[in-house]
């Protein structure tokens, strides 16, 4: 997973998958999901991110929490 932020675009840009998209459909509210071939999500971008308090200027804080299957 990557995550990426354009701050000229004001743009939150999530990867799952390093997978070229195929479709994408925008949300309400300005966020877009793009799907691959096996109609699974690729990436969620949102729209006008420091607006939405997802990032603040200078400062920004991932975590990322993943569940194994044992």
């Amino acid at each position: 997973m990557k995550i990426q932020y354009d701050a000229d675009a004001d743009v939150l840009h999530i990867i799952v998958r390093d997978e070229p998209p195929v479709d994408a459909i925008e949300e309400s509210g300005g966020v877009i999901v793009s799907y691959g071939e096996d109609k699974e999500p690729v990436s969620i971008e949102f729209l006008n991110a420091s607006t939405r308090r997802l990032v603040r200027q200078g400062e920004m804080t991932v975590t990322v929490e993943a569940k194994v299957a044992t």
